[in-house]
């Protein structure tokens, strides 16, 4: 049952921060008078450099996006997060999971993403609610993590325990009838507060705006439901080891919908909240994280860090398949190949790091040695039905009876690699400072083993205390699917194929302004990936092709940001990208633009604080226009989503209430997000979020 603006405003939604009540009167209490607020600049990323370097020593381009600008967005999915970033441009959402683009290149649901530092696997929507705040690492950062692409890396750094008691509650809710329920506690386990914990419990079901044709009265829309359980324990067993374990469990179950279709304009085909798919389609996701990490400072300038995590994850997903017809137009009938398919991935990760600092002729040095690794398991079962032919109009035809369960064949991939990488941040003097690396990595996969040296190097100069300028190099690597071009009609057939490497080159200032209140950043970038596969038909009596690695893609850009206090009740978080991506050498992309790499994008948040209780928020989101396909042919509109909201926040006794309403896509814009000719995401409609939460 769908329910009026009008309802869901007097339900009122909420979000709060976190307050805490000490008990005892012996401790000494500082009242701190002022907003209910958080601040929006970060100054630390520890994701970059895997050490405790400040943003202003780093060389290199970051945006970390804190759990106050995520909690009064109501964020709900990573992509709503990341878009606060006008360097990631979204994809396509097909099967209930995101897909980016940074800076113009694909992130990888295998090496895109880390989580506290791990290479963490993607193939699903993050649990945002366990997360402190998003690093937006920009570049090629193969010296610290192996294989990566060029755009960059997004490392996710989750919720840890607390001293202080915690415990919040809150719940909110959209105009379809979707809910999200959240607990979110934590504090000491003990008097002495050497044992703490932090956990999370979420339960949401969410009801789409987009809509199954069942030619029914009334179409069913898409729905998810979704549960999260999260835990994390410190343990302080001296005063220089810490012990810390988690886990965290995810069940996702959601109907499937992988998009919607455009014509040759780029725009979608019938209505924009049609589902091809069929309403039994559906994807059923499981993921367990667990792992160890423990921290000890031998001296007052050294210590070491050692983490360990395994990631489980198995997905059911029931397909139908729709494929669209070449020409198609509304009315015409369309196949789809439904099969039912079960996969299981299986990540082990591990690092190792040694972090000191010490002094050498007259200059500081901050060392980073370590290693880490990743053993990679993927096993699947599919069972294909037969052929349906449909007709929008049409009775929905019945779920085949098929299941993944018969088959009798189990494809498996494995591969595993391990890295050593050593890092040098030197300080010069109070205006110099040079950083450096290198890493050797090794990949161990049948068919596709793989060694690679990649180096870093930048120079920083501080004209002032609060200011850099820096200049930086860096390279990455992704290995090929194979060793070799097994092709034997190629004239190539049998030679070697080296991993596909990439290099950027980057100029770049940052400036902590307004008593450091307010971060600016401004850089330019020149990222080049080389090694790709490029394969020519050729004129000879004995082979029909010739496959090199010339294959080149570039892009080019700049990029702006400012984040922080502008004044003492307006904070803003604001970015602009231009971006020129081009394949530059390519056997059937030749000078053209990758798929969703737009030459102007832009994000602006800002919260006002009326007074210590109200707050009201607004923001702006702007991707320019975009390729739907590789070839040019077809593209996508440039758009703005306007969103508004605010939060009112009071104390009830001893406890903290905050109610938030957000409107988004204010102006009801009509528009495609992201995804190609056959997967776009077609954008909803005006919707409202409420929340309430309680602190006790």
């Amino acid at each position: 049952m769908k329910r009026s603006p009008l309802f869901i405003a007097v339900a009122m939604a909420l979000h709060i921060p976190q307050f805490n009540v000490l008990a005892d009167d012996n401790i000494e209490v500082i009242e701190v008078t002022g907003s209910y607020f958080n601040n929006y600049k970060v100054d630390k990323a520890k994701g970059a450099t895997r050490t405790n370097a400040s943003l202003l020593e780093t060389a290199q381009s970051i945006t970390v996006i804190p759990s106050s600008i995520v909690d009064e967005q109501l964020a709900t999915t990573l992509g709503e997060v990341l878009s606060n970033d006008a360097s990631l441009s979204p994809g396509s959402k097909q099967r209930n999971r995101e897909v980016f683009n940074l800076r113009g290149f694909s992130l990888s649901s295998s090496n895109g993403y880390l989580r506290d530092g791990h290479q963490h696997w993607s193939h699903y929507q993050q649990p945002i609610e366990i997360l402190e705040r998003v690093e937006i690492i920009k570049g090629p950062s193969s010296l610290l993590y192996g294989q990566s692409g060029p755009g960059g890396l997004v490392n996710m750094v989750t919720k840890k325990p607390t001293t202080k008691a915690l415990f919040n509650i809150g719940a909110d809710f959209d105009q379809e009838g979707s809910t999200r329920f959240m607990l979110d506690a934590g504090g000491a386990l003990t008097e002495d507060e050497d044992l703490r914990y932090r956990g999370v419990l979420v339960k949401q079901d969410v009801t789409y705006q987009r809509s199954y044709q069942l030619n029914e009265p009334e179409d069913e829309q898409r729905e998810r439901d979704r549960f999260l359980g999260a835990l994390v324990v410190d343990y302080d067993l001296t005063e220089n080891l810490l012990l810390s374990a988690h886990y965290d469990y995810t069940n996702d179950k959601a109907g499937l919908d992988t998009g919607a279709w455009l014509d040759d304009n780029g725009e979608v085909i019938g209505s924009s909240k049609t589902i091809r798919d069929m309403s039994w389609a559906f994807t059923d996701i499981t993921v367990e994280n667990y792992g160890v990490d423990v921290n000890y400072h031998f001296t007052s300038n050294w210590q070491v860090s050692f983490g360990y995590n395994e990631q489980y994850f198995e997905r059911q997903r029931f397909e139908s398949s729709p494929k669209r017809p070449v020409d198609f137009v509304e009315g015409d009938s369309y196949q789809s190949k439904p099969y039912d398919r079960f996969d299981d991935w299986q990540f082990k990760t591990v690092f190792v790091d040694f972090i000191g600092e010490i002094n050498l002729f007259n200059t500081e040095h901050q060392l980073l040695i370590g290693a880490n690794s990743l053993d990679y398991y993927y096993g699947q079962l599919k069972v294909k039905g037969d052929t349906i032919e449909h007709t929008f109009g049409d009775i929905e035809p019945a779920r085949p009876d098929i299941s993944y369960k018969d088959d009798d064949s189990l494809y498996t991939s494995e591969y595993d690699y391990y890295g050593i990488y050593v890092q040098d941040l030197v300080t010069l003097n109070d205006q110099w400072q040079l950083s450096f690396g290198a890493r050797y990595d090794k990949q161990n996969k049948e068919g596709a083993d793989n060694e690679s040296l990649v180096p870093k190097a930048a120079v920083m100069y501080h004209p002032i205390d609060n200011a850099t300028f820096y200049f930086s190099y860096s390279e990455g690597f992704e290995p090929q699917s194979s060793e070799t071009i097994n092709d034997d009609t190629d004239i190539n057939y049998g030679m070697e194929i080296d991993a596909m490497t990439s290099e950027q080159k980057e100029l770049g200032t940052k400036w902590q302004l307004l008593d450091d209140r307010l971060m600016i950043t401004a850089s330019y970038f020149d990222i080049s990936k080389k090694g790709v596969l490029v394969t020519q038909t050729i004129d000879h009596p004995d082979y029909e092709s010739e496959t090199t690695q010339e294959g080149e893609q570039r892009h080019k850009g700049f990029e702006f940001a400012a984040q922080g206090a502008i004044t003492s009740q307006l904070f803003v978080m604001a970015s602009v990208m231009n971006l020129d991506a081009k394949y530059a050498v390519s056997d059937k992309y030749q000078g053209n633009t990758p798929v969703d790499a737009p030459k102007w994008s832009a994000a602006l948040w800002t919260r006002y604080e009326v007074t210590d209780n109200l707050a009201i928020n607004a923001g702006a989101f702007y991707e320019g226009e975009r390729f739907a396909d590789n070839d040019n042919t077809i593209s996508k509109d440039s758009y703005t989503r306007v969103d508004v909201g605010a939060t009112y926040s009071m104390d009830i006794s001893d406890y903290a209430l905050s109610l938030r309403f957000n409107i988004e896509n204010l102006l009801d814009a009509d528009y495609v997000i992201g995804g190609g000719t056959s997967n776009a995401t077609a954008a909803d409609g005006i919707g409202y979020r409420l929340a309430v939460q309680l602190a006790f």
